[in-house]
């Protein structure tokens, strides 16, 4: 046969897992499992798959005057609503394609019993008429917008509840409440990344699993089992323009990492910043490193950043699975009671000998002790 026809013929498939195989060998663990949890995460994958799609759009989907069709989504979005209030009308667009392509893609296979988004107020209720299950899905469906006008790097999060069995019994619609679980009630968790190629990174609590899409055959791939994250690192991620309202706990540990192989660690760091959640983790997990979000005094009604459930939660449930350390800085993220659906937490996650570190100068009286930076000093020029 002609070479040219060779090349023709389907090829054989790589011997790699798809995510479906995955799921199914990991079923085998629960005899009992009746499929609606691996139904469930093949319906989230499906909206990543959608949102990337969405991503690699960029600016094209925000042209002027010109309706936004997402075939997967169903949905379509006319883009002088997308305007308001905003000056970058792709970040709002995405916002909310992304939102829809969550809630339309997991709101009738009868696996959930409510949704919660970081883009909502109030709890998403499984339509009238659709079957129920027993989970609730939490996600944040766009993280890191901030990059999307340089073409940076975005993602998605998600955590998988178990819904109270009041909720299941009934059929009752789902209240803030509900979704009121510490982390380490999490079933499963995970997040997609949205870069020069498409990945989603997820734990079912055994272990972290990495899949690669494949445009190809339109399928996540398994190209990295078992992510462990190494005990010990070189590199630290922080937002250094809000130093002068740090505690004096994370000011002390970035004032050590800097000070480099002549202070006490001994050693150089690098510092790194994204603005991506998924982005941080994925570096995290693929070579170690320690992420920050403290909580600080820059507003005093807000100390914290990140939101608990959508954001803190599933991203130490990853995290602790893949052998790291996260933390507020003062208890386990995934210990936390949560004490509404939309509650801010410091997060400082990652290698875990430097987290278990951070967690020490927090629990030292080190408070008012003064601290000398060298970064962070105020400078003049007859300074003594």
């Amino acid at each position: 046969m002609p070479q040219f026809a060779m090349q023709l013929l389907p090829q054989p498939l790589p011997p790699r897992y798809t995510l479906t195989q995955y799921l199914i060998d990991q079923r085998k663990r629960y005899p009992e499992a009746s499929g609606d949890f691996n139904a469930l995460m093949l319906d989230v994958a499906l909206a990543c798959k959608a949102i990337s799609r969405s991503v690699a759009f960029g600016t094209l989907n925000a042209m002027p005057g010109q309706p936004i069709m997402d075939a997967a989504c169903g949905a379509c979005v006319m883009q002088q609503a997308a305007d308001e209030k905003s000056a970058s009308p792709e970040k709002r667009v995405l916002d909310w394609v992304s939102n829809e392509c969550f809630t339309a893609m997991n709101n009738w296979g009868g696996h959930l019993a409510g949704m919660l988004s970081e883009e909502q107020e109030q709890p998403y209720q499984i339509p009238a008429g659709m079957p129920r299950g027993k989970y609730l899905l939490v996600f944040d469906p766009i993280d890191g917008t901030v990059n999307i006008d340089v073409n940076g790097t975005v993602g998605s999060i998600f955590s998988i509840l178990r819904a109270p069995d009041d909720v299941v019994q009934s059929g009752r619609d789902v209240t803030p409440e509900d979704f009121l679980l510490p982390g380490c009630k999490q079933v499963a968790a995970g997040y997609a990344l949205y870069g020069p190629c498409t990945m989603l990174v997820m734990s079912v609590g055994h272990g972290v699993f990495g899949f690669t899409l494949d445009p190809n055959l339109g399928q996540f791939m398994l190209t990295h089992p078992d992510l462990r994250i190494p005990p010990e690192t070189q590199e630290f991620s922080i937002n250094a323009s809000n130093a002068r309202f740090w505690e004096p706990p994370v000011k002390r540990y970035v004032d050590e990492c800097l000070a480099g192989k002549s202070g006490e660690r001994g050693k150089d760091f690098n510092m790194r910043w994204v603005a991506s959640m998924a982005a941080e983790t994925h570096r995290i997990l693929m070579r170690g490193g320690v992420f920050m979000y403290p909580v600080d005094t820059r507003n005093p009604a807000r100390p914290a950043k990140l939101r608990l459930l959508y954001e803190a939660n599933p991203i130490a449930f990853l995290v602790e699975q893949a052998g790291g350390r996260a933390s507020t800085g003062y208890e386990p993220v995934l210990q936390v009671q949560p004490q509404n659906i939309h509650q801010r937490v410091g997060l400082i996650c990652g290698s875990r000998s430097e987290v278990e570190r951070i967690e020490r100068y927090h629990e030292e009286k080190t408070h008012d002790a003064p601290l000398r930076s060298p970064l962070f000093a105020e400078r003049g020029l007859f300074r003594q």
